[in-house]
């Protein structure tokens, strides 16, 4: 099997999960994660690069969650500097 170089963007929407996920395993599901605490954990993730992280791949976060027992019920952006929520269920 060949190995496949990740994109920018499927990069960051790993990160993006990631963040989510270690966040959700200490605070425990389910829970509002917000873009306040994201950037405490990964100061890489702007919330340009969240929203459209999410609108892109929002299939691989869902993925993620999903493979550690969590599920995205809902993804609010109220546009800038007004804030943006992930919303975690339990799986």
């Amino acid at each position: 099997m060949a190995f496949k170089a990740k994109s920018a963007s499927e990069t960051k929407a790993a990160e993006l999960a990631s963040a989510l996920i270690r966040i959700a395993d200490r605070e425990q599901a389910p829970l509002t994660i917000g873009i306040d605490q994201l950037r405490q954990g990964n100061p890489r993730l702007t919330p340009l690069a969240i929203g459209q992280t999410f609108r892109k791949h929002r299939d691989v976060l869902e993925d993620a969650l999903a493979a550690r027992g969590y599920s995205l019920v809902d993804y609010a952006d109220q546009g800038p500097g007004r804030g943006m929520a992930f919303e975690i269920g339990a799986g």
